[in-house]
């Protein structure tokens, strides 16, 4: 509201609540008063005009007017300042579309409210209720004047009311928020307080850590900001850094915590890694002798795509060693992140190496099962094959072509694998081995299929 108690309406003030003993002394006065006015005018002549009647009764209703428009404008004014202060709070807390309506919202009335209390105070300031001269029509007109503007107070208060009713989602938002600010600070300041301690643990027990301790250091200025306060930075912008404070805080504290079982873990897959190179350099020696029994006993396609194992289990097994030599040095440098990547990369080199030389030895395994009796391998697929056959019929007539058309085609498929393995002296057993296994695929696929379409792996 633009008027203060400084103004002019500030001569509105409310009347003082009535007092007994002020009111016994205005009684006891009022003869002494009356016999005074009396002798004035006799001495001057009785020029001194008296109203009375109802010049007196209009002037008492103008001043009762006066003093309702007065408590109303200060019922106003303090309604305003109280949700201005809520207004504020849901502004510097929340930035959604709702919020700022309810800040243009806010504006919007204040307009409203300055006006009414322009109002106002134009009609205190047309009378001067007191002045000897006052008739009883200019008593009246201000009567109705400030009555005029006491009900336009009391409307807008009205509206400033249920303005203020509708902001209590927001406002309670806006507290709640508020309330976990101070909270989360100081979560945040203990989470960097127990990260600091927790690296200097570390490092009691000869453990750098030199990657953790730059982490820690790069969240100082985080540290300085929240402690500048939302004030500087605003309810939101300081909830969100002491939240991802807290977590990075927490984050280099836990990962300090681990440092010892990481660094014994890396010990341990050192010399874990190194054993298993050894192994497998002994049996990629093993690799040589298997293939040369694949070329005495089988036709070239059931061996050709072994030919490099040999070489390619010695390079990969060298590789392995030189990064485990890297993953020597920084474990003893304590570069914790490049000794886990190397002894990674170690770890991936060796599974190649031991997928290759396993993959001769079933490969010859698997041929000599096939060369002495193919039936069981045969019997298997086609037993498969059967099974799906009836899946495929189970409540039909006839089967649905999207079933039967790839069965189909697989039965063919295994009929031509079978009779290669009478088209020589050497059939290709692989091929008769890879034939089948894609047979199996087929008809897998088609019983997920129709048991997916059928709502269930029991249909």
């Amino acid at each position: 509201m633009t008027a203060t108690p400084g103004t002019s309406a500030a001569r509105t003030n409310p009347p003082h609540p009535p007092s007994p003993l002020r009111d016994t002394l205005t009684l006891m006065s009022l003869p002494v008063l009356a016999a005074l006015a009396t002798a004035s005018a006799f001495a001057a002549g009785g020029t001194r005009r008296w109203f009375g009647g109802r010049a007196d009764s209009q002037r008492a209703e103008a001043q009762a007017a006066k003093d309702a428009a007065a408590a109303a404008f200060y019922e106003l004014d303090t309604a305003q300042r109280d949700l201005r202060i809520s207004v504020e709070t849901i502004s510097a807390v929340d930035d959604s579309p709702d919020a700022r309506r309810a800040v243009a919202g806010f504006e919007a009335l204040g307009q409203r409210i300055d006006e009414a209390s322009q109002t106002y105070i134009q009609a205190v300031d047309a009378q001067d209720l007191d002045h000897d001269d006052l008739d009883a029509a200019t008593a009246n007109h201000a009567r109705a004047e400030l009555s005029a503007a006491k009900d336009e107070l009391v409307r807008v208060k009205g509206e400033l009311d249920r303005f203020g009713a509708s902001l209590g989602p927001l406002l309670g938002s806006a507290e709640t928020r508020l309330a976990r600010l101070a909270p989360a600070v100081e979560r945040a300041r203990q989470a960097l307080l127990g990260a600091s301690n927790a690296l200097d643990a570390v490092r009691g027990s000869d453990l750098r850590a030199d990657d953790l301790a730059a982490r820690l250091a790069a969240l100082s200025p985080e540290l300085t900001r929240l402690n500048q306060g939302a004030g500087q930075h605003g309810v939101t912008a300081t909830l969100e850094r002491a939240e991802r404070v807290q977590r990075e805080a927490g984050a280099i504290r836990a990962e300090a915590e681990r440092l010892p079982e990481r660094a014994a873990e890396i010990d341990r897959r050192l010399v874990s890694l190194h054993t298993r190179a050894q192994a497998l350099t002994t049996r990629s020696g093993q690799v040589e002798p298997v293939l040369s029994e694949l070329r005495r006993r089988f036709a070239a396609a059931c061996w050709q795509d072994l030919q490099h194992v040999p070489e390619q289990a010695a390079e990969n097994v060298r590789q392995a060693e030189h990064k485990l030599s890297e993953a020597r040095v920084a474990r003893e440098a304590q570069r914790w992140p490049d000794a886990t990547s190397l002894l990674s990369t170690v770890r991936a080199l060796l599974n190649t190496t031991d997928e290759a030389v396993s993959a001769a030895g079933d490969r010859l395994t698997r041929l000599n099962a096939v060369q002495k009796d193919p039936r069981q391998e045969i019997e298997r697929t086609r037993f498969a094959l059967r099974d799906a056959q009836r899946l495929a019929m189970t409540g039909r007539t006839a089967p649905d072509p999207r079933h039967a058309r790839p069965l189909d085609d697989a039965v063919a498929r295994l009929d031509r694998a079978v009779a290669g393995l009478d088209s020589g002296r050497h059939p290709d057993y692989w091929h008769f081995l890879t034939e089948t296994e894609a047979v199996r695929s087929t008809v897998a696929r088609v019983v997920a299929q129709i048991r997916d379409e059928r709502g269930g792996p029991g249909q």
